[in-house]
């Protein structure tokens, strides 16, 4: 070995090493920057992670929230079906309601129409035992209201003989005061009906109680007449022992009987359903 051996070895490990330690710091500059990136990377990972999370956490969040909405739009749903319902049922009694009042209205209004009619006959009948005061008092008639009808009573005992259709003087003069009321009374027609009691008559001119109760009226209707009332306002009956007020066992019980009843027909037109009966009368003909 030469004298130069040892010195260019020397010099080729001292550049080796050179050439080493240069790539050694490259190696570490570049693995520190790999790291550092690795470590952004990581740190942008971790971030991006966390974002999920939060986004997933938002997401089940928001899915809740959902499935409540849901739930309050079925329960709202529910409750608007429920008052649709709770509407129609109450539309349904409003009709009702609407048609009980109406018919409610109707009846008051008839009940007072009929409170009115009533009144009216009442004062009506006021009125007739005031013109016939002064026979009243005098106990040549009475009033009564009979099966709903104003009625005047005469005793034929006062009026007529026993059996005699023939009336007394004391009889025809009662007969027409009763006709001069009565003519006063406006858009009344009248019924003079003949009773008698229970003793049975057989003459020639009266072959029972039916033709003298008969006799009776019509001589009571004819009186009444020539005093003034309107044929076209009277008319006569005979209903003979049939309609007795009295029992035909005692003597009072019989005089009684024996009378003549003036009714006062009723109204017809006041009557409850007379429009209608019109309406049906119109229609059969």
């Amino acid at each position: 070995m030469s004298a130069r051996t040892p010195t260019v070895l020397i010099g080729a490990l001292s550049l080796f090493s050179c050439v080493t330690q240069s790539t050694y710091d490259a190696l570490a500059t570049e693995r520190s920057a790999l790291e550092a990136t690795l470590g952004e990377k990581n740190a942008a990972l971790a971030q991006a992670e966390a974002t999920l999370s939060r986004r997933d956490a938002r997401i089940v969040e928001l899915e809740q929230a959902l499935a409540d909405e849901k739930d309050k739009a079925r329960e709202l749903g529910a409750r608007i079906d429920r008052l649709v319902a709770d509407l129609a049922a109450l539309t349904r009694d409003k009709s009702k309601l609407q048609g009980s009042v109406e018919q409610m209205t109707t009846a008051l209004a008839d009940l007072e129409r009929r409170r009115a009619e009533a009144e009216a006959r009442v004062q009506e009948f006021r009125n007739l035992l005031s013109r016939f005061r002064a026979l009243i008092d005098a106990g040549k008639l009475k009033v009564r209201i009979v099966d709903g009808r104003m009625v005047v009573v005469l005793a034929t005992d006062v009026l007529f003989a026993s059996g005699s259709a023939t009336l007394s003087k004391e009889g025809r003069g009662a007969v027409s005061e009763v006709a001069r009321v009565l003519a006063s009374i406006p858009r009344r027609t009248f019924q003079v009906e003949g009773h008698t009691d229970a003793v049975p008559i057989a003459t020639a001119q009266f072959p029972s109680n039916w033709e003298l109760a008969a006799a009776r009226a019509i001589t009571v209707t004819r009186a009444m007449v020539e005093s003034g009332l309107a044929a076209a306002r009277v008319s006569a009956a005979s209903y003979a022992d049939g309609r007795p007020v009295a029992s035909n066992d005692s003597a009072e019980g019989k005089a009684q009987n024996r009378r003549i009843d003036i009714t006062i027909v009723p109204d017809l037109a006041a009557l409850p359903g007379f429009d209608e009966l019109n309406r049906l009368d119109g229609a059969a003909r």
